[in-house]
């Protein structure tokens, strides 16, 4: 182990980060014991890391055998999306969170072998791009090869294993990749200014100035960020036309920015390695400019599932295509919503940073609301397929899904989708979600997500804290808190009431403690003793939730919500042949939640009762007549779960019958 790096062990090394207030924990720190999120790390560690690691190095995946061929290990031809490294990068990064909970050294080996490839494939001066380097492609020759994509994804995977393992064997070529595009792109060649417009490399330069303490690689994130909107927007040959406007945020420099645009996954990546550059230089026009961004793509463009990419195709003004993003203010279509797996993550991403700096529960609230339905929802119940784009509405009468060859909006979920990003994406994030759940404090910790855990860590003081926390969440609103371990000074344990949990209430040892208030954080200070629990009572109500009046297409509907989770009624829970458009919902309609252990693995479903109408409109306008009715039994289901039972229609918006 090369000792002159720091070994912080922490996903974000913000703990000497001067412009934060949450600093993160290091991994390993949590650990799931029990509940929803032990059984998905389980599950990640026992089906979806070896299998994914099965698909990126046999010849469907293909992505292991592009490094050998670079390296002159094999003969044969690049295969995969030009941004396939990066694919495979997430999915190495997935195994050292597995790694850093469970210890299996075979991970280790089986890393090592492949950072030993990785080494030989990277050039002498520390280029890596596998299909440029197959085909014998000049560099920096098409803004669309992804070079920078795939380059952050390297040196972000080095560090992590690094603060894991304290190896250096991946950190010394994130060094080395780094170094060399120091030399590329400090010049600020206009001519290069738009090639970071997938940038993955922001987030993972500053990660990386975190681990060696080189100022260098800050700078380079910064002028990374420098560089957007900086030069012309006229075309030169390496451009294409949609790179003319806000498709990849490059028309209006970020600190004069006030709207989330353009492609929403590289907008998220952008915003949040903009995040982490305040975070080290407290930089006034940068956090002013997110804050708005912030609220346009959280309050005006985000989903009730914490999506984001309202389109796949569109338009945002008369000088904008957009592509996979963002489109205008409350215009939320439901069955065209791409809503792309990687958006909705990276969407948790960026909050998760203004967390770090703001300390503020609306933060965590989203982080919640992705994990629990628009991210999970990328993979099935068994572990092993995918989806890419998310819709609220799937409905075949509606729309010709007979056409989607390259499985970004299949009605089904894919065991390979060839354009690979999301499934490694979901896979990492569900590996490190338990570095998530707490934030260490100026003066002690915060609680920030809710499953049965156990934390080991050191507060900022370095005096040990050690944590246990008991439910069932979030089928229970129920969470028990159990000091084991502190210190004997007086310190902080904030946690937070979510903006769902109207009425919650806090104790202490069986006291009540008053101020409580949703979406806000409790901070309880006192002189903490082993024994001290901590109680939540978080109200599971399931209510109807309604859209904004300017989203016409969800007017006169509502949707079904409990607790964080987002619910949706599927086509198996419905009458035979009936069409989803045909289900509605009585505005007194009465719920019935209860935790099935049979379906899908557990899970809590709602019994109600819908409206079925028997007749319905089938020419593109008709005269109205009254419909009738045939009242059905039958249950909603969270959102996350849908198509696991065969091919299905499905709804989360339901129009409502009011009485």
């Amino acid at each position: 182990m090369n000792t002159k790096f720091a070994h912080n062990k922490a996903i974000n090394a913000n703990s000497n980060s001067p412009f934060v207030k949450f600093r993160s924990i290091n991994i390993g720190d949590c650990q799931w014991t029990e509940g929803f999120w032990a059984d998905k790390f389980k599950q990640a560690e026992t089906i979806m890391v070896p299998h994914m690691g099965e698909l990126l190095k046999g010849d469907i995946g293909h992505a292991y055998n592009n490094f050998k061929i670079a390296a002159n290990m094999q003969d044969g031809e690049a295969k995969g999306m030009l941004w396939h490294d990066g694919d495979f990068y997430k999915w190495m990064e997935a195994c050292i969170y597995v790694y850093g909970i469970n210890k299996d050294s075979a991970l280790l080996t089986e890393l090592d072998e492949i950072i030993a490839v990785l080494a030989k494939a990277m050039c002498s001066d520390g280029y890596l791009h596998t299909h440029n380097q197959i085909l014998n492609k000049p560099r920096w020759a098409t803004v669309c090869d992804h070079e920078l994509y795939n380059g952050g994804h390297l040196i972000l995977g080095g560090v992590i294993h690094h603060r894991v393992t304290g190896q250096t064997n991946w950190l010394d070529l994130s060094i080395k990749h780094a170094e060399y595009l120091y030399e590329v792109f400090k010049p600020r060649d206009q001519e290069l200014a738009r090639f970071g417009f997938n940038p993955s490399q922001i987030m993972a330069l500053v990660e990386l100035y975190r681990e060696t303490g080189e100022k260098k690689h800050l700078e380079l994130a910064d002028i990374f960020v420098t560089m957007r909107g900086s030069v012309p927007m006229e075309l030169h040959d390496s451009v294409p036309y949609w790179f003319t406007g806000d498709q990849c945020q490059m028309k209006t420099p970020l600190r004069e920015e006030t709207e989330a645009v353009g492609h929403a996954v590289t907008g998220m990546y952008l915003y949040s390695g903009a995040a982490d550059v305040y975070a080290e230089t407290g930089e006034t026009a940068l956090i002013e400019s997110l804050q708005s961004i912030w609220s346009s793509a959280n309050e005006r463009k985000m989903y009730i599932t914490g999506a984001l990419g309202q389109c796949h195709h569109g338009a945002y003004d008369d000088q904008n295509m957009i592509h996979e993003g963002f489109i205008d203010d409350y215009l939320m279509p439901n069955s065209t919503a791409y809503n792309e797996t990687c958006a909705n993550i990276s969407n948790a991403m960026f909050n998760w940073r203004m967390l770090g700096i703001t300390g503020d529960a609306k933060h965590a609230d989203n982080v919640e609301l992705v994990l629990h339905n628009s991210a999970m929802v990328g993979i099935s119940a068994d572990g092993e397929k995918y989806f890419y784009a998310n819709p609220l509405r799937m409905n075949f009468g509606q729309r010709d899904y007979s056409d989607h060859c390259d499985c970004t909006e299949s009605p089904d979920r894919e065991a390979y989708i060839e354009c690979f990003c999301c499934p490694p994406n979901l896979v990492r994030t569900i590996a490190q979600v338990s570095a998530w759940a707490y934030s260490l404090t100026d003066n002690g910790v915060a609680v920030n997500l809710y499953g049965g855990n156990e934390l080991n860590t050191k507060l900022l003081d370095g005096s040990e804290l050690s944590l246990k926390q008991v439910t069932q969440f979030p089928w229970n609103g129920s969470v028990s808190i159990t000091v084991k371990a502190c210190k004997a000074e007086q310190f902080d344990i904030a946690v937070r009431i979510p903006g769902w949990a109207k009425g919650a209430t806090v104790s202490v040892n069986g006291e009540a403690v008053d101020g409580v208030k949703n979406a806000e954080y409790v901070i309880l200070t006192r002189q903490w003793q082993q024994g001290d629990i901590i109680n939540l009572e978080l109200p599971m109500n399931t209510t109807f939730v309604e859209g904004h009046p300017r989203i016409e297409e969800v007017r006169n509907q509502v949707a079904v919500k409990r607790g964080p989770l987002v619910y949706c009624i599927e086509t198996p829970d419905l009458p035979e042949k009936t069409n989803i458009l045909d289900a509605y919902i009585a505005s007194d309609a009465k719920f019935d939640a209860h935790f099935d252990q049979s379906f899908l693995g557990g899970m809590t479903t709602i019994k109600t009762e819908l409206l079925v109408r028997q007749d319905n409109t089938q020419n593109m306008y008709d005269e109205v007549k009254k419909p009738a009715w045939e009242s059905y039994q039958t249950q909603f289901i969270p959102y996350y779960a849908w198509s696991n039972r065969g091919t299905s229609e499905m709804t989360v918006f339901v129009p409502v019958v009011w009485k």
